[in-house]
């Protein structure tokens, strides 16, 4: 994306392959492809350079906020992020009699993780309810790859509510993978 940048001010924004004025000038919706970058900070049409953005699963994301750079004659789009809570919270709002619970970060990802191993699961607890009904064993292999899965989710489940910032939940939630090949 770009922008048109006149005595230090953001005028507009443009999209590529879009026609657009600049004072009485008339640009065609191809100049933005195919000026050079020269050709197009000569008329004070600058890129948009954008920062990191943080993940919006952990963070509030609000932005961009636009800072013209002279020196470079581009315009930097930064984000604010603000960590989401790792904790449920519960709260009793003004006026209510029962209390509300707001679910921290840790108990979406346990969820996601439980819901993960679950569905790695379904796929053979037709074997399991065989088993149950008609005394057919399961076999070896499928019994491992279930006991895994049971085991890789509870040591994930233990490792999100073991951390204590956002970034060790994180390291330790991206990818959940359980029972998945990577």
């Amino acid at each position: 994306m770009f922008t048109v940048v006149q005595n230090g001010e953001i005028r507009q924004f443009i999209q590529p392959d879009t026609s657009f004025t600049i004072g009485e000038r008339q640009f065609s919706a191809r100049f933005i492809r195919n000026a050079t970058e020269a050709e197009r900070k000569a008329v004070g049409v600058y890129e948009i350079v954008y920062g990191p953005r943080d993940d919006e699963r952990f963070f509030w994301v609000t932005g961009p906020t636009y800072r013209i750079n002279e020196v470079n004659q581009t315009v930097e789009a930064t984000f604010t992020s603000t960590p989401k809570q790792l904790e449920d919270k519960t709260e009793t709002p003004e006026g209510a009699t029962e209390p509300t619970t707001t679910k921290g970060l840790k108990s979406q990802w346990v969820a996601q993780t439980k819901a993960a191993a679950g569905s790695a699961l379904a796929q053979t607890d037709w074997m399991v309810i065989r088993k149950a009904e008609r005394g057919v064993d399961i076999p070896a292999d499928v019994a491992a790859e279930r006991a895994k899965i049971v085991a890789d989710c509870a040591t994930k489940e233990a490792a999100i509510l073991a951390a204590t910032t956002v970034q060790q939940l994180m390291d330790v939630v991206a990818p959940v993978n359980i029972g998945m090949p990577e």
